[in-house]
């Protein structure tokens, strides 16, 4: 990825499979190794991270953007988009803040190129995403596959496991 300083790891399921559940409990397992993370998350919702009736709000709908939130512990820029459309990794990480970044996790954007973890859930019936996708580098599953896996395969319910997986590929 041109727009990215450290390395960049994308989990790629579909919905419903636990990509959230899983990094809430590997990012402390990684931080405890000393790793500095940041995280990406791709939406395909129009969300509002800020209220009606609160000045930033009431701001930015009068026309200001971005808009950025500030105080003594953390900073949030919101940003409206001139042209509604769906923005791809590489353009979102040129806005992404990476100072000081040892890895950038990314949750979504699946139908990209770039290193990703796929996570897969044989009782939910979805089709594998590593077959037509060579950019996934593993497969964390939690039951029996239904054609072998020629990468690397993790357990999804062991954090630690999939944690170790990373510290070993890309550190």
């Amino acid at each position: 990825m041109r727009n990215a300083t450290p390395p960049v790891l994308g989990f790629a399921a579909f919905s419903g499979t636990g990509k959230t559940t899983l990094l809430k409990r590997l990012i402390p397992l990684l931080k405890e190794r000393g790793l500095r993370v940041g995280l990406i998350k791709k939406s395909h919702h129009d969300f509002e991270i800020d209220k009606p009736g609160k000045d930033s709000f009431e701001l930015r709908r009068a026309g200001a953007s971005p808009v950025m939130l500030s105080s003594s512990h953390r900073r949030a820029i919101i940003t409206e988009h001139a042209e509604i459309r769906e923005r791809g990794l590489e353009e979102e990480l040129g806005y992404f803040d990476q100072t000081g970044l040892d890895l950038i996790l990314v949750e979504g954007f699946k139908q990209e190129r770039f290193s990703k973890i796929e996570l897969h859930r044989p009782l939910l019936g979805k089709p594998l995403l590593f077959p037509e996708d060579p950019s996934i580098i593993a497969l964390a599953a939690d039951g029996e596959l239904p054609i072998q896996a020629n990468i690397p395969l993790l357990d999804l319910n062991s954090p630690g496991q999939i944690a170790a997986f990373i510290l070993n590929r890309f550190f």
